[in-house]
C-alpha cells in the first residue's frame, strides 16, 4: 500500500534529518562537509547501548546520556582539530581531509577498543504495531515520529526566533562582520558544533534502536549528507525537506522495484542533483566550497 510505504519513508527520513541538519549548520559557518558528523552519531549510539547495558541506567538517561555525549565529542572534534586549521586561515579543503582522518580514527577506536560485532539494544518498547485505518506504524517508529518531530520544532525554533540563532545567522552571512560587531564567534561555532552532534546523537540511538549498533553505524549518514545537498547545503530547511525526500525514495524503491538498487537510486540522485542544479532546492550559489 502506498500511504503505509510513505510512512514508513517518513521515519527513516526523519532520522536522516537529524543528522542533514548538522551537516548543514557546520556548512552554513565553516564551508566545509563534516565527514566525521556520521561517526559522532556513532558513537552517539555506542555512549547509549553501554548506558543501558554495562551500566544499568534507565533508558531515558542512557538517552541522554548519549545526545550529551555526542554534542561534547563534537565539540571536541571542532576545539581540537577544525579550530586550529581556522586560526592558521589554511584552505577549505583542509578542514575536510581532517574531518575524513577524524572519521577513519573513530571507525578503528572502536573496532579495537569494543569489537566489529553487531550490538542490538535490550527491548525497550514492545514489538507491536499501531493500526490507523489501513496503516501500521511500528511502537519504535511511533517513538522515533515523535523524538524527529520535538527535535526538528525547537531546533526550528531556536534558529529563527531566538538570540542563539540571530548571531550564528549572522557569522553565517559574514563571519568578519560578525565578529567586528561584537559576536563572538569561537563560541556560536563551538555552541551550533555541541547542537549538531546532539542531534546527530539522537539519530544514533534511534538508528541503533531501529537497527543495530556496529562501528560503521556513521556511514549511513551519507544519506543525510545526499539530503543536505539535495535541499542546498547550509540551508536547514532544504536538509529536513531533502531528507524526507530521500527516506521516502528509497522505502518506495525498495517496495516497488528492489531493495538491492536502493541505494543506487540514492547515490544516483546525487549525481543528477550535481549535474542539473549543484545549489541544491534552497542553496545559494557559493565559492570555494567542499
Amino acid at each position: 500500500m502506498l500511504t503505509q510505504q510513505i510512512i514508513n519513508g517518513i521515519s527513516i527520513g526523519g532520522i536522516y534529518a537529524l543528522l542533514a541538519t548538522g551537516y548543514a549548520l557546520i556548512y552554513s559557518l565553516l564551508g566545509f562537509s563534516n565527514w566525521a558528523h556520521g561517526d559522532v552519531a556513532m558513537l552517539g549510539a555506542y555512549i547509549g547501548l553501554m548506558s543501558v547495558t554495562a551500566g544499568r541506567l534507565p533508558f531515558w538517561l542512557s538517552a541522554i546520556l548519549a545526545v550529551l555525549g555526542a554534542g561534547v565529542i563534537s565539540i571536541l572534534n571542532e576545539r581540537i582539530a577544525y579550530r586550529r586549521i581556522r586560526n592558521n586561515n589554511s584552505p577549505t579543503m583542509f578542514l575536510m581531509i581532517a574531518a575524513m582522518g577524524l572519521s577513519i580514527t573513530f571507525q578503528n577506536l572502536v573496532m579495537l577498543v569494543i569489537g566489529p560485532k553487531f550490538k542490538t539494544f535490550p527491548p525497550i518498547f514492545p514489538v507491536k504495531s499501531i493500526s490507523v485505518g489501513n496503516i501500521k506504524i511500528g511502537i519504535i517508529d511511533m517513538f522515533s515520529l515523535i523524538i524527529v518531530a520535538i527535535a526538528l520544532i525547537l531546533l526550528t525554533y531556536l534558529i529563527n526566533k531566538t538570540k542563539f540563532g540571530l548571531a550564528v545567522r549572522a557569522v553565517a552571512s559574514n563571519m568578519r562582520t560578525a565578529s567586528i560587531l561584537g559576536v563572538n564567534v569561537d563560541k556560536y561555532i563551538m555552541l551550533v558544533f555541541f547542537l549538531a552532534g546532539s542531534l546527530a546523537g539522537s539519530a544514533g540511538m534511534l538508528l541503533g534502536m531501529k537497527y543495530t549498533v556496529y562501528p560503521l553505524l556513521g556511514n549511513t549518514s551519507l544519506k543525510a549528507f545526499i539530503a543536505s545537498v539535495l535541499g542546498g547545503l547550509g540551508s536547514v530547511p532544504g536538509a529536513i525537506i531533502g531528507a524526507f525526500i530521500i527516506g521516502i525514495m528509497e522505502t518506495l524503491v525498495s517496495a516497488y522495484i528492489n531493495t538491492s538498487l536502493r541505494d543506487l537510486f540514492v547515490f544516483g540522485l546525487l549525481v543528477v542533483i550535481l549535474l542539473v542544479k549543484p545549489t541544491g532546492l534552497f542553496g545559494k550559489e557559493v565559492e570555494d566550497k567542499a
